[in-house]
């Protein structure tokens, strides 16, 4: 089992991953919010801005602090370095 750094020592199955999207759009912050309402919503921003949403194939949606972009690339392979974490906190 593949685990994907999520930011902040947060981690998630890359096997249960299903999409990695932006939380601009209003059909996103819908299904984040319908996700609040029926508790599958796993918040794991530390209060941070939301910059990451992954939908998972249990139906549970996660926040994450970090761009989609970063996710994309730790799920291709990449390792995360610590540096990234403190970029995106001072943002």
């Amino acid at each position: 089992m593949k685990l994907i750094n999520i930011g902040f020592g947060n981690m998630v199955s890359a096997g249960r991953l299903i999409a990695v999207v932006s939380p601009e759009s209003a059909p996103i912050k819908r299904m984040v919010q319908e996700a609040r309402e029926r508790g599958v919503l796993i918040d794991a921003t530390f209060g941070r801005r939301t910059r990451a949403v992954l939908v998972m194939d249990s139906d549970h949606i996660v926040l994450s602090a970090i761009q989609p972009e970063k996710v994309a690339g730790r799920f291709a392979g990449g390792e995360p370095a610590a540096e990234d974490e403190e970029e995106e906190a001072e943002d």
